[in-house]
Parts: C-alpha cells; sequence; structure tokens
C-alpha cells in the first residue's frame, strides 16, 4: 500500500509539473473569441472584422500588453449561425475559462451571444451588428455596443439628405429585420427634420434578390430626387450594377457606400461616382489620430484599415480601455468600469451609455469621388462629422430594461 501510495503522489506531482507551464501561460493570457463567419459566403466580411481585432491586440501587446498580460485572439467561425456560435463559445467558456467574446455580423449571432454571456457570466460586444433592438428591448448587462446602430446611421443619413436640399427620397431596403428598422429610423428623422420632403416609393425585396430590374424600373418611374437604402453585400452591388444602365440616374445614400471590395466589384466608377453614405469610421476621416493609425496600420500591413478593420479595431481598444480601467478581468468589475467611459480614438469619442450599453458615437459622412489617395477606383472623400448629439435616442425611447446581475 505504501509503494502504492508513493507512485500515486509522485505520478500526482509529475503531472502538476507539466501543467504548470500551461498554467502559468493561461494565467498570463487574456483571450477574446472572435465570433465571425470565417467560411461560406460572408468569409470576406468576416475576414476583415477579424483582422481589425487581431490588430488592435497586436498594438495592446506591442504596448505592454493588458493589464501586464499579452491579449489572445481566437477565431471562432460561426458559419452566420446563432446555434454554432454559442455552441463553440461555450466549449471556450468550459474548457479555457475564457471571459470574453466580439464579433461583428449578424445580428441573429450577436442576439444568442447576448444570451449566452449573460447566463455564462462572460460579456459579448459588438462593433458591426447593428440592429437597434440589441441595445434595446433585448439589451442585457452583459452585452455591449462599441460602434453603430440603425438609428444613429439612419439619422446621420436624413440629416445629410436634408443638409443638401433633397426634396423626394425614394427608398429601397432588404424585407428582414435590420432593413425594416434602418428604414423605420430614417423614416423618422426625415419627418422631423423636413416634414416636406416626401418619400415617392417605398421598396422592400428578398435578402439574395438576383433580379432588380422589376425595382430599378418603380424607382425610375417615381423619380426621386435621391434614394435611401440599407443594402448591403451583392445586394448592392446590383442594385447599382443593374440600375443604372437602365435609366436610374438619382444619387444614392447608402449605409454601406464605404466598402472598397463592392466599389472595385462594380468594375466601373461611373456607377456610384456622387453616391454618399454614413459610417462611425472612415480612413479619410480628418483627424491627426487617424492620420496616425492608418500610417501605421499601412505600414505593418501593406493596406489601409477600411471600413470593418477599423471599427472592430476601435471597439476592441476600447473594451482594452475598460478592462485597464477595472485593474481586473472580472466581468462585474469591467461591466461598471466601460459604463460611462469615454475612448479617444481615430474617429473621435466614444461614450459608453450606461442606460443601455449603446456607445454614443459621431458619424462620418461623405461622397464617392474618382480621385482618392487609398486607390486606383473611386473611394469615399474626404469625411465631414455628424455629431454624436445630434443622432442620439434617449435612453427612454430605446426600450432597453437591463437585465443581469
Amino acid at each position: 500500500m505504501k509503494k502504492q501510495a508513493r507512485f500515486f503522489f509522485g505520478f500526482l506531482a509529475a503531472v502538476l509539473m507539466m501543467a504548470l507551464p500551461v498554467m502559468a501561460a493561461a494565467a498570463d493570457t487574456i483571450k477574446i473569441g472572435a465570433t465571425e463567419p470565417l467560411s461560406g459566403t460572408f468569409k470576406d466580411i468576416g475576414e476583415r472584422y477579424l483582422e481589425g481585432v487581431q490588430y488592435a491586440a497586436k498594438v495592446i501587446n506591442e504596448n505592454g500588453g493588458l493589464l501586464g498580460k499579452k491579449v489572445e485572439v481566437v477565431p471562432i467561425d460561426t458559419e452566420l449561425k446563432p446555434d454554432v456560435a454559442t455552441r463553440k463559445a461555450q466549449a471556450m467558456i468550459l474548457k479555457d475559462g475564457v471571459k470574453f467574446f466580439c464579433g461583428g455580423t449578424g445580428s441573429s449571432v450577436g442576439a444568442a451571444m447576448s444570451q449566452l454571456a449573460m447566463k455564462e457570466d462572460a460579456i459579448m460586444f459588438t462593433y458591426g451588428m447593428d440592429a437597434a433592438s440589441m441595445t434595446g428591448e433585448k439589451c442585457n448587462k452583459h452585452f455591449f455596443r462599441p460602434g453603430g446602430s440603425t438609428d444613429g446611421r439612419s439619422f446621420a443619413i436624413a440629416q445629410m439628405i436634408v443638409k443638401r436640399g433633397f426634396q423626394k427620397v425614394g427608398i429601397i431596403a432588404q424585407d428582414y429585420s435590420f432593413g425594416h428598422e434602418a428604414v423605420d429610423a430614417f423614416k423618422k428623422k426625415l419627418a422631423e427634420l423636413s416634414p416636406s420632403t416626401k418619400i415617392v416609393v417605398e421598396i422592400y425585396h428578398p435578402l439574395g434578390t438576383k433580379d432588380y430590374a422589376p425595382y430599378a424600373s418603380q424607382l425610375i418611374g417615381a423619380a426621386p430626387d435621391v434614394i435611401f437604402t440599407s443594402n448591403w453585400g451583392n445586394d448592392l452591388t446590383l442594385l447599382l450594377k443593374q440600375g443604372r444602365p437602365m435609366g436610374l440616374k438619382a444619387k444614392v445614400v447608402s449605409y454601406y457606400i464605404n466598402d472598397e471590395v463592392m466599389i472595385e466589384s462594380l468594375g466601373d466608377d461611373n456607377l456610384i461616382l456622387g453616391d454618399m453614405g454614413a459610417e462611425i469610421y472612415m480612413v479619410s476621416i480628418p483627424t491627426q489620430k487617424n492620420k496616425e493609425f492608418i500610417e501605421k496600420f499601412h505600414k505593418d500591413n501593406g493596406h489601409y484599415p477600411t471600413w470593418l478593420r477599423g471599427k472592430s479595431y476601435m471597439a476592441t481598444m476600447f473594451w482594452a480601455e475598460a478592462v485597464k480601467k477595472a485593474g481586473s478581468t472580472d466581468i462585474d468589475a469591467v461591466v461598471k468600469a466601460w459604463e460611462g467611459l469615454t475612448y479617444d480614438g481615430p474617429a473621435g469619442l466614444w461614450t459608453m451609455r450606461a442606460c443601455d450599453h449603446q456607445a454614443q458615437v459621431p458619424y462620418w459622412t461623405a461622397e464617392v469621388v474618382k480621385d482618392n489617395p487609398f486607390f486606383k477606383h473611386a473611394f469615399v472623400g474626404p469625411a465631414a462629422m455628424v455629431e454624436a448629439k445630434d443622432v442620439e435616442v434617449p435612453c427612454d425611447q430605446t426600450g432597453c430594461k437591463m437585465e443581469g446581475f
């Protein structure tokens, strides 16, 4: 028995000795799970978002880490499916004790991750899941949006349209929750700012539409001065590719005019020149901090931190500021530290509102021009700021009743 006991304790000691380096490495690392579609149709979107998160971790680690620890980004391929995202994230929580998650693609994925974070005492934050309801009626203490929303962006676009004096507006959007939320917010703000401005046509179409001829004909027939759309990806590309040759001449004001991949895929700058958009980040933002950011990013990576990369980078840096202020990775402490915190980054001041965990951020508007310092093809010109206070939705109007703790 004594020999067996000595053997058992010797074996246990050996196992512990082998585990010590692994345990020490884990103790010296703060892991963050990046939930993005990294396969399938939207792989390109997910990869660009992921690159921004990874670059933020690189910058943090180059400057001494976070709380003296290395930040490690663990990619999670969601396949753009809520159940896949939560299953993989929960495995990371149980196996590796991961407490922090982020993502930018798919509000349905974000809503599921938000509930998982609340259940498992973790934090989920987003830089691109824009549906207003996520910080509205679906809000909870464990979910943060250090980025924009359908309300903020639609409000900024409405202001742009009114400022430019357009009197007749056409609307086309994808027929699902995101498209309807974007349009509802736009119409609300437009009516508030300029009751005399008329909406002459309002069209909804299935996600992934291939034939835009019927919709383009309706828009042309209504003769709007400008067209508002929240369309993204191929739905925006095909609207322009098929509509312009048919005679769709009105300017298009889009949520996603700032996508260099979409612009290049058009193959003809004339299809998009003069169109406009609003976003929380553009490389053409004329601030010194943005100039320094894009110069370093370009030097390190060989390309610019356009659109998705810039948004996810800033959101991750904002999260790091909250952890730094908390002085701990304790979830309760980080939540309290993030509430009311302000991040001064490349796109101006971002302040995290405590009542709904929706960051109050300025928007940047710009027009697509032919000559720009970033690409040989057309891209957005100099960006102008719409202040955060001008796109704010008061706390008592969001529908948020904070859950958690």
